[in-house]
């Protein structure tokens, strides 16, 4: 039996997803190793998101000989069992109550995938306990007493991830995570990523920007109009040339500290 450290997360053979009457996944084969750190770049409307849906379930692939999707090593999850092995980071905080919750219970209520901290939930000190860890670690605890709806942008951001921390998940998948983000807080956010990633929990990330793919990101899957592109290291497609032709623009790059710039 495989142990936990070398389950494989995701393996994905032959599936198409439908969105409405179009079909915007066209036959993913996909492999990721429990624990990997892997950027999914690719333009606008290509299908990151859906695949992201697809691996949280939000998503279903068409029905069709020889089409499969095992996470975990499993072809049947609860969708609440499943999610207490996945950090997912959502586009935007839950709930017309968010706005109005302090940053530690906005945490605390991922425990719950609610909105706020509703009367009829039972919170123990250990999820407390497990909250206020996972805003160490993003380095955020100065935003427990604070109420979301005052939160900049960049700190709802951390607040988000810090609630996909809270079940101390082997993966975390991000979509997106530094749109609507100033320069300061992008570069704030990636800091923070980068102490999530070193302290062993795997990232799926999935992004348009080429700025997020953190330096300890090697591998790189780079999708085009609902299907895998190229699926490699970043020495092998983070190139000039693979980008014009993934985004079907000219493209000049540099790269510092770890992090490749595009223009």
């Amino acid at each position: 039996m495989q142990s936990a450290e070398s389950l494989r997360f995701l393996d994905m053979q032959h599936v198409d997803v439908a969105r409405g009457e179009a079909i915007v996944l066209h036959d993913i084969n996909l492999k990721i190793d429990a624990g990997e750190h892997v950027a999914i770049l690719g333009p606008n409307g290509c299908g990151k998101s859906t695949l992201i849906k697809t691996i949280t379930c939000e998503c279903y692939p068409i029905c069709a000989p020889g089409t499969s999707i095992e996470l975990l090593g499993r072809a049947r999850w609860d969708v609440s069992q499943l999610r207490q092995q996945l950090g997912v980071v959502e586009a935007h905080l839950p709930g017309e109550r968010t706005g109005v919750t302090r940053g530690i219970d906005a945490v605390v209520a991922g425990f719950f995938s609610a909105s706020t901290l509703w009367p009829n939930l039972h919170v123990t000190p250990e999820m407390r306990e497990r909250a206020h860890e996972a805003l160490i670690r993003m380095g955020a605890t100065y935003l427990e007493q604070k109420f979301v709806g005052q939160m900049s942008a960049g700190e709802q951001r951390r607040i988000m991830i810090a609630r996909a921390l809270v079940h101390r998940p082997g993966m975390l998948l991000l979509d997106e995570p530094s749109n609507a983000l100033d320069i300061a807080a992008q570069r704030e956010l990636r800091e923070a990523l980068r102490l999530v990633v070193q302290q062993g929990t795997g990232v799926i990330m999935v992004t348009h920007h080429l700025a997020d793919i953190l330096p300890e990101m090697n591998r790189v899957i780079m999708m085009r109009e609902g299907r895998i592109f190229a699926d490699g290291t970043k020495a092998e497609l983070i190139t000039a040339q693979k980008l014009q032709e993934l985004f079907g623009v000219e493209v000049t790059l540099t790269q510092r500290d770890g992090y490749w710039h595009h223009w």
